[in-house]
């Protein structure tokens, strides 16, 4: 059974960071692809970025290219998105997903795995 935890959400300022952390267990996690995407109010779950857990090649929609970074480490089957220069329209809530393969794809439909989504808000 794979679980996705996620952590480090909350209120920032505009400009400011937060780093997200999303915990997998359950099996290992080589040849899977890790995503982190972000659901607003009234809109549907988009992707954010993307890592393959082997390898740690990276993927970024272009909104948030610059800003923030997504890696993992291997030792704690934990992937990281750090986000800086936040700004009011990056506040949503913000999902861990996993899918199995190494082909990156921003599509949710192709993720079967999802954790249960961690709040980041950020005022003006």
């Amino acid at each position: 059974q794979v679980q996705l935890v996620e952590s480090g959400g909350g209120l920032v300022q505009a400009g400011g960071s937060l780093r997200l952390s999303c915990t997998a267990s359950g099996r290992t996690f080589s040849g899977y692809t890790m995503g982190w995407f972000r659901q607003a109010p009234g809109k549907e779950r988009a992707f954010v970025a993307a890592i393959r857990y082997s390898g740690g090649s990276t993927y970024y929609v272009d909104s948030v290219k610059g800003r923030f970074t997504i890696s993992r480490d291997t030792a704690k089957n934990t992937v990281y998105l750090q986000m800086n220069s936040l700004k009011p329209e990056d506040t949503a809530v913000y999902y861990c997903a996993a899918k199995l393969g190494v082909v990156p794809n921003s599509d949710p439909g192709n993720y079967p795995y999802w954790g249960q989504g961690t709040q980041v808000t950020v005022s003006s």
